[in-house]
């Protein structure tokens, strides 16, 4: 066994020759991992496990982050094996590259240029090119680093695409906007590619709102419209960059405010966050979005001191209807707030999907005589609650101490062990009486 190794009484260039072996090994054994990968990807059984998404039952079974699980899906179908229609095998679509992780040449720095290097070349640079430049490439990153490898594809991008055109159908693939996860400090980052259209949009809106003067929050009340006068533009000292974060914030409340976007999913289209009163009142600690963000507690004074809000207090039980029995299948408005603000997200065991984009499940069933009262609803999102039944071979849900548990099928779980998902409460794991996993005995 390698771990029994002296590597003291090694040479360097013993210890060298070692890690590169590790390193192919560790490369051939990727390009096995990708062919389960693929061959799971059609696995129709596998929702029982955790979703539609085959990336997400894999990411929870690896304990791996889903955009990882998915970046690992997108990379096994271009390497992995195939097979036409009629079941005959086929070469995989960047054949030389598999061929290089397979003998353990090529690691996922290497692969990875190579697919972005062919994701961004126009398309109508035909088949056979292609898979020239793809072998090409591959062979190149046999002696090459990555970061060496990818000056090597830009400078070939750069010869197969001399003009620099791209049509309108380039410029559809490539248009994207990604809003990326908070940082600790709770800012986030806005990155993508807009095509001509949407940036001709795009000026008009900035040239008024992000003009010195304009949605100033520094103001004690920040124009919007009109001009500002000499003076509120002259001690204006943003960054042009800061303005127009400022007009994009103003263009996003002006439409929330307009109510021209009518309702989602039984609520208006407006910003639902969750609180204590006793943290609103100390302005302590974030609030929680039903987008899955937190928010400073001096920020969520601030939106609603100009807001259009629905501010829900639990102290005025007695002048809500949480309870709507048998007499309602569909749960209120009111009883979605309450949702928001208990549940956050989907209740599904290790699902992160935000309550935006969840529904109301009755936890017992309403075919099964199910109340569609508050203790008997929870969130559950569109492809968890698929899953929910009152059958055997489907997920059955009850409640306990404040969640939702979710007990698996016997052939997900022989032992059909309750689950609850603290995604959403990362506190619970946190509290003094927690145990173990945090799910029920």
């Amino acid at each position: 066994m390698v771990a029994g190794l002296d590597f003291e009484a090694m040479s360097s260039a013993g210890r060298l020759a070692v890690l590169r072996e590790l390193e192919a090994a560790s490369r051939r054994q990727t390009s096995v991992g990708y062919e389960l990968l693929q061959s799971l990807r059609d696995h129709r059984t596998l929702a029982d496990f955790g979703g539609e998404n085959t990336h997400q039952v894999v990411a929870d079974a690896l304990r791996i982050t889903r955009l990882d699980a998915k970046k690992r899906f997108d990379t096994a179908e271009q390497l992995a094996s195939r097979a036409s229609f009629t079941g005959e095998p086929l070469v995989p679509e960047l054949a030389a590259t598999a061929e290089g992780v397979r003998s353990g040449v090529l690691g996922d720095g290497h692969v990875q240029v190579i697919r972005s290097f062919l994701k961004h070349l126009p398309h109508a640079i035909d088949a056979g090119t292609r898979e020239h430049a793809e072998a090409q490439l591959a062979g190149f990153a046999e002696s090459m680093r990555p970061d060496e490898l990818r000056k090597v594809a830009d400078r070939l991008a750069g010869y197969l695409n001399p003009d620099g055109e791209f049509d309108e159908i380039d410029r559809a693939r490539k248009r994207g906007l990604w809003l990326g996860k908070q940082d600790l400090d709770g800012m986030s980052s806005l990155t993508g590619r807009l095509d001509p259209e949407l940036r001709a949009l795009f000026e008009p809106i900035l040239e008024k709102l992000a003009a010195p003067g304009m949605c100033n929050p520094a103001d004690e009340s920040p124009r919007v419209d009109g001009e500002p006068d000499e003076e509120t533009s002259r001690r204006d000292n943003r960054s042009m960059g800061q303005r127009h974060h400022d007009a994009v914030k103003a263009m996003c409340r002006a439409l929330l405010a307009s109510g021209e976007l009518g309702r989602h999913r039984g609520l208006p289209v407006t910003v639902i966050v969750s609180t204590t009163l006793q943290e609103l009142k100390d302005l302590a600690g974030p609030a929680a979005t039903a987008g899955g963000s937190l928010l400073p507690m001096r920020d969520l004074v601030r939106m609603a001191a100009h807001a259009h809000h629905y501010l829900c207090i639990f102290d005025d039980v007695d002048q809500r209807v949480w309870n709507l029995g048998r007499s309602k299948r569909i749960a209120s408005p009111d009883q979605r707030i309450v949702l928001h603000a208990r549940d956050i997200g989907c209740s599904y065991p290790g699902c992160t999907m935000a309550g935006y984009r969840a529904e109301a499940h009755h936890v017992r069933e309403w075919a099964d005589g199910g109340a569609t009262d508050i203790e008997n609803l929870t969130f559950v999102c569109p492809a968890h609650h698929k899953l929910a039944g009152p059958g055997e071979d489907q997920w059955r849900t009850h409640r306990y101490r404040g969640h939702t548990a979710w007990i698996p099928p016997r052939h997900v779980d022989p032992r059909q062990r309750p689950r609850i998902n603290h995604f959403h409460h990362p506190g619970d794991t946190l509290t003094a009486d927690s145990a173990g996993d945090g799910n029920p005995p």
